[in-house]
Parts: C-alpha cells; sequence; structure tokens
C-alpha cells in the first residue's frame, strides 16, 4: 500500500510541474542600452547576472551601474530611466493593464543619477506613479525628471 501511495504521489507531482513552469512571469519592459559593467538582482533568484541590451527586467528587480557604466531602461508603457555610473534603482511595482485599470509603477532609487521621462501610466493615472529615494517619496505630475543620490 505504501508504495502505491508513492507512486501516486510521484505521479501527481510530476504531472502538475508543467503547469507550475508555466506561471509566466510578466515582463515590465527591457534593457534598452548598456555601457560598462551593469549588473540585475532578481527577487526571484538569489545571484546577480550581466546586464545585455534588449534583457527583459520585471518587477522586483535590482539594476546596479559600476564605475564607469550606464544603462537605459524601457518600460512597457513607455517609459524611460537610464541610470548613471555607480547607480542603483528596485522597480518594486510594475502594473500596467489599462483594459483592467490596472496600473502601478513603483521604483526605490537608492544611489545615483537617473533621469526619467514618463509613459502612458502618468497620463491614464498619475497618482499610481511614485519614485521612492532614501529621503523622500516623489509623486510625479510632469513628464520630465532628473534625481542625484549621493
Amino acid at each position: 500500500m505504501k508504495n502505491h501511495s508513492c507512486i501516486a504521489l510521484f505521479v501527481f507531482f510530476i504531472l502538475t510541474l508543467p503547469l507550475c513552469c508555466m506561471a509566466k512571469i510578466q515582463s515590465a519592459g527591457i534593457i534598452k542600452s548598456v555601457s560598462g559593467e551593469v549588473m540585475i538582482t532578481s527577487a526571484h533568484q538569489t545571484t546577480s547576472i550581466k546586464a545585455v541590451p534588449n534583457m527583459k527586467i520585471i518587477q522586483g528587480d535590482s539594476i546596479k551601474t559600476g564605475g564607469k557604466s550606464s544603462v537605459g531602461l524601457i518600460f512597457d508603457d513607455d517609459t524611460v530611466i537610464s541610470l548613471g555610473p555607480n547607480s542603483e534603482i528596485l522597480i518594486q511595482e510594475f502594473l500596467f493593464n489599462p483594459v483592467e485599470k490596472k496600473l502601478s509603477f513603483v521604483a526605490k532609487m537608492v544611489k545615483g543619477t537617473f533621469s526619467f521621462l514618463s509613459g502612458q501610466i502618468i497620463k491614464l493615472a498619475p497618482d499610481k506613479v511614485q519614485l521612492k529615494t532614501p529621503d523622500a517619496t516623489l509623486a510625479i505630475r510632469g513628464t520630465k525628471l532628473c534625481v542625484k543620490i549621493d
């Protein structure tokens, strides 16, 4: 009886494994350009990987640039963020589903220099866009912003 139970349990896990793997991680955007050393640490992984152009970024990703590095990010709502040398940003939340009115962009600027050019979320729901810094949370209502955090 124990063998049958173990076999049944094993078969159950084998059959349900593809369903678990099919859960699609929602893309937030892509890495558009990379200069120098840029690393991404995902909330879903414990190791950092080197960023390359056209790599997808997702909610929970932390992007860090090296000393003489920069990176350009384009989000699915057409928001553009550029990071200068020695910069770090964490994409805390990104939801872009205008049909279902699920819109949100929350990023934590940890350190460095950033330029921000707003996309469609700010036009559709300006109160749903936040840029957090170590000292304040910026509620963005305009289209362009430059920030330096020491």
